[in-house]
């Protein structure tokens, strides 16, 4: 049995390549950024020769670092970042249009017309999302109205559609298979995630072609193999997951109730609650968390736009860091009785309030106010916004009690900010040893399906605790400075 297992991740900002080993363990690790593109205010595109282009570089590279002959390698999974849209010629496999990417806000004013007449109830029942521009039906809608012929064509077959695994799983196997899995199929507001099929209702009321789709799998399944000019022989795609779904994957939450929250730029926390899609109260998303031998296991999902963004906004627009890594020791210097409040509604906030509109704001500054008292609002936000999902999460289900949470992200190498993240939540926080779940999951769908890597079982034994950090701060004090952060967000909504 060959021994390596390798992930491309393709994100928002960059694509990597990370080559896994037979043991899990990272061997080699490659990474290029690609350019963004704002055409207008609100809008947000990616080349998609920018994103393919990235991702063959990558691998390349990292299996070159990795000393690995390609015949060495037994799978290839995907993940990537999720919702973001594409449609292109299956003739020559062209893209109609630049990828719209899932933070776009063009179709904004579609998404209001079709919330004040009625339809979101249905949208949530069936998809489990909200009605926003965020997730893919209103993206590909605008690209079939707004490019010259693309509608007509796309009726006739001759265009397909796909988030961004469908566009690499088709450049990897010179346009032979059009497929997803169903987490990814899962964020496109098409999908009905308890019946596991497109939906006809949906379809028709996004004005989207059932001709574009492509076909929804497992998150571990046959994918189809690659082009050998590509990576020098064919190479078997065996694993897809959004990269949400992949670091819960590579987290092991594999049993009802675990938890796992990344800290990017943003912040999106999954809570497992398996073979039950459970309707959110509290507008949250209800999203296929993975899919194994044609049966899901759901998730609650909810999103923080501004994590680790809030650091950048201290490090860039502020200027009173040099480096990430210096907010937690600045913040260690705040003044313990000065309580500063910063609602990071930079770019509006997500989950639980979905409040496009809400902008940034600082509460309880006084002439004392300095840098540390700035850091520590900062990281605290992220702490603050955290404990509202988790909350959430409580109020529409009772599994979501008593739940440890797993981190990864960027943000959880800073052990103060874990810290205040555990003292806040008033729960238990585990870092793990491996950093990069996300393409470990990728890595770890594939193995798992071509017989490298054991079962989910024996995986989720194997994770590893780097470090736990427990609740240290006392329940009155937690307590009144989450009602101090309410308040704040409070004053801060537009509403």
């Amino acid at each position: 049995m060959a021994g390596y297992a390798v992930a491309i991740d393709q994100g928002t900002t960059s694509s990597r390549t990370v080559v896994f080993d037979g043991d899990l363990k990272v061997v080699a690790m490659a990474q290029q950024e690609f350019p963004q593109h704002f055409p207008r205010s609100g809008w947000v595109e990616h080349d998609a020769e920018d994103i393919w282009n990235t991702c063959v570089a990558t691998a390349r590279e990292a299996i070159t670092k990795a000393g690995v002959d390609a015949k060495g390698i037994a799978a290839i999974g995907i993940t990537n970042q999720r919702e973001t849209t594409l449609v292109w010629d299956r003739e020559t496999g062209k893209p109609i249009h630049r990828a719209i990417v899932w933070q776009d806000r063009r179709t904004a004013d579609t998404c209001a017309s079709l919330k004040a007449a009625g339809h979101e109830a249905q949208v949530t029942e069936k998809s489990g999302l909200l009605l926003d521009p965020y997730f893919s039906a209103t993206k590909i809608a605008w690209l079939l109205d707004n490019v010259d012929g693309a509608r007509s064509a796309a009726e006739q077959g001759k265009l397909a559609f796909g988030t961004v695994d469908s566009f690499l799983l088709w450049q990897l196997t010179g346009g032979k298979v059009h497929a997803t899995d169903a987490t990814n199929a899962s964020r496109t507001m098409l999908y009905d995630i308890r019946n596991g099929t497109w939906d006809d209702e949906l379809l028709e009321l996004f004005r989207v072609p059932r001709a574009l789709l492509p076909e929804v799998h497992d998150s571990a399944a046959d994918f189809g193999m690659t082009d050998p000019y590509i990576l020098g022989v064919a190479i078997p795609i065996a694993g897809i997951a959004g990269d949400q779904q992949a670091a819960t994957v590579g987290q092991a939450c594999f049993t009802p109730g675990m938890m796992k929250s990344t800290y990017g730029t943003g912040c999106f926390a999954l809570l497992v609650t398996g073979d039950e899609a459970i309707a959110s109260d509290n507008r949250l998303l209800t999203t296929i968390a993975y899919q194994l031998d044609g049966a899901p296991t759901y998730a609650l999902e909810g999103s923080i736009f501004i994590a680790g963004a809030a650091v950048q906004w201290l490090r860039d627009g502020l200027g009173l860091i040099e480096d990430a890594a210096h907010a937690g020791p600045l913040a260690n210097e705040a003044d313990a009785h000065h309580d500063v409040y910063l609602v990071p509604a930079f770019a509006g906030l997500g989950a639980p309030h979905w409040d496009a509109d809400a902008r940034g704001a600082m509460y309880g500054l006084t002439r004392a106010s300095g840098p540390a008292e700035f850091a520590r609002a900062a990281l605290e936000s992220v702490c603050f916004q955290t404990r509202d999902l988790l909350e959430a999460m409580q109020r529409d289900w009772t599994g979501a009690h008593e739940t440890v949470l797993r981190v990864d992200g960027g943000m959880v190498a800073s052990d103060w900010t874990m810290q205040r993240l555990a003292d806040i939540l008033g729960a238990t926080v585990d870092r793990p040893m491996i950093h990069e779940t996300t393409a470990l999951g990728a890595a770890y769908l594939a193995g798992m399906q071509t017989g490298l890597y054991p079962a989910p079982g024996e995986f989720a034994r194997r994770w590893a605790l780097e470090r736990r950090f427990e609740p240290a701060m006392e329940a009155g004090e937690r307590d009144r400075k989450y009602a101090g952060w309410q308040e704040a967000v409070q004053r801060t909504l537009s509403v």
